[in-house]
């Protein structure tokens, strides 16, 4: 009686242990009796999301769903992670899921190096993901798309539209195969180097003279640059007071010289204006044009009384002026 006793008691204790090994499983392992840190996100829609679920980080579980409530239209999920997990500041959490059948997660990033750790009861930034019934909706819509557009696409449609586009090509038989004869036979002279398309292609002439031209470009801009050379060359010079122009564009002993020049030609050119000297007496006085005028007519009438007398008397005249 008493090993019956013994027996049964050690057979309720096994299910006790089973039945608080499969407790703690459901609810996220160990996980139950272990110290952590409390954060919790906001989602528009956790989906399939149930508590117990695992949360991770890379691929690496760091703790596990304890909680999802309902709070102004959103849904609050509270996560209890592992005390030596580090999650920044800026992490973010996103629901997602392993397969088409698998269970859904929590993932969240690393964030940003630097940033500051997360304390216990934190709210992190959230990310959502495509509902997966959503793209599953929008599959089965692009499917019954696609089965309608074939079913358009029976054999009278199909008769009917390439029907007449058949008959064009039975009618216009002979011109298709008159031009591909054609397009045969250029493509032939072609390759054969015949024609202008066939010697741009096979003869280099063309090629050769390009080759000219660019080298007489060449040559041209050569030249170019070594006028352009000169010039700085010269205008270096110039500048730096060297040669006939350099110094004319740098020394004023030129100008200077100019200068006094041009003052004195004033005065003289004031002078002559007020009657002084000669050159003004003869320009301003008319005394010296009426003389002038005056001997003139004297030689005028000189001549005339030369002109009526003969050889031997002019001879004779001039004789006594000189005796």
């Amino acid at each position: 009686m008493k090993n019956s006793l013994e027996t049964k008691l050690g057979i309720f204790v096994i299910f006790v242990i089973l039945a608080v090994w499969a407790i703690i499983e459901t609810l996220g392992s160990t996980d139950l009796f272990s110290h952590g840190i409390h954060v919790s996100a906001t989602f528009d829609t956790v989906q399939d999301l149930k508590i117990g679920d695992r949360v991770k980080m890379a691929g690496v579980e760091i703790g596990h769903v304890e909680s999802i409530a309902l709070t102004n239209n959103k849904v609050s999920v509270v996560m209890k992670l592992h005390d030596d997990t580090v999650v920044q500041t800026d992490s973010k959490a996103t629901i997602k899921f392993t397969g088409l059948m698998g269970q859904n997660f929590v993932a969240i990033d690393f964030g940003t190096p630097g940033q500051p750790k997360v304390k216990d009861g934190t709210e992190i930034a959230s990310a959502e993901q495509p509902d997966l019934s959503a793209i599953m909706n929008k599959l089965g819509n692009a499917v019954d798309g696609v089965q309608n557009m074939t079913k358009a696409f029976a054999s009278d449609d199909i008769h009917n539209l390439f029907g007449p586009l058949g008959d064009f090509f039975k009618e216009n038989r002979a011109k298709f195969g008159a031009i591909v004869t054609d397009v045969t036979n250029i493509t032939g002279q072609i390759a054969a180097g015949k024609g202008t398309v066939g010697k741009l292609i096979y003869e280099d002439t063309l090629y050769a003279s390009a080759l000219n031209t660019v080298s007489n470009l060449q040559s041209t801009a050569a030249t170019a640059n070594d006028m352009i050379a000169a010039v700085k060359l010269v205008v270096t010079n110039a500048s730096a007071g060297q040669g006939t122009i350099g110094k004319l564009l740098t020394d004023d002993t030129l100008y200077t010289a100019a200068t006094g020049s041009m003052t004195n030609l004033h005065q003289i050119l004031l002078k002559v204006n007020q009657g002084d000297g000669t050159i003004g007496k003869l320009i301003n006085e008319p005394e010296f044009y009426k003389n002038a005028k005056l001997t003139l007519q004297k030689v005028d009438k000189g001549m005339d009384g030369l002109e009526d007398t003969g050889p031997i008397s002019i001879i004779g005249i001039l004789a006594n002026n000189f005796l």
